[in-house]
């Protein structure tokens, strides 16, 4: 799955439809902007395309944004998951914390400039993880590398 736009790639997941749709509205020219109407819908993008950043909205029905955001770590742990909740919902937001399911979390209705650094920064985050895990990968190839050497060496 390779990235082709350099905007960041946002999935925002939210069963009423006036949010998504201002969302868009909101984010579209600085972001590579996905919206979903359910966590089913949202894990069908999730498989089929790259996403940085995951919003979601914790109350909603079949399926809680913090139950969505467990199916998503199964098929991608990568993207960072901001959780949204317009209620008091504090036992599942301090649990979605807690067990490393979300970044960060943030009231409804979100405000545009709270929401767009809080974006910001999860990216910021995002970015360092996957220059650590290239890194990584390049140290074990170096490695390998290096250890077919000494074999050589020591079969000679």
């Amino acid at each position: 799955m390779e990235k082709k736009s350099e905007k960041i790639t946002i999935l925002y997941v939210d069963d009423e439809e006036n949010n998504l749709i201002s969302f868009k509205a909101t984010f579209r020219l600085k972001y590579d902007v996905y919206t979903a109407i359910s966590g089913a819908s949202a894990i069908d993008i999730i498989q089929k395309r790259p996403i940085d950043i995951i919003i979601t909205d914790q109350r909603m029905p079949e399926m809680t944004g913090v139950e969505f955001l467990e199916e998503v770590i199964k098929i991608d742990p990568s993207p960072m998951r901001i959780l949204l909740t317009g209620y008091t919902d504090m036992g599942a937001v301090i649990d979605a914390i807690n067990k490393g399911k979300i970044f960060h979390y943030l009231n409804k209705p979100w405000s545009e400039e709270e929401l767009d650094q809080t974006i910001q920064r999860a990216y910021d985050v995002y970015a360092e993880r996957k220059k650590i895990e290239e890194a990584n990968s390049k140290l074990e190839v170096s490695n390998e590398q290096l250890e077919f050497l000494l074999r050589q060496k020591l079969l000679s």
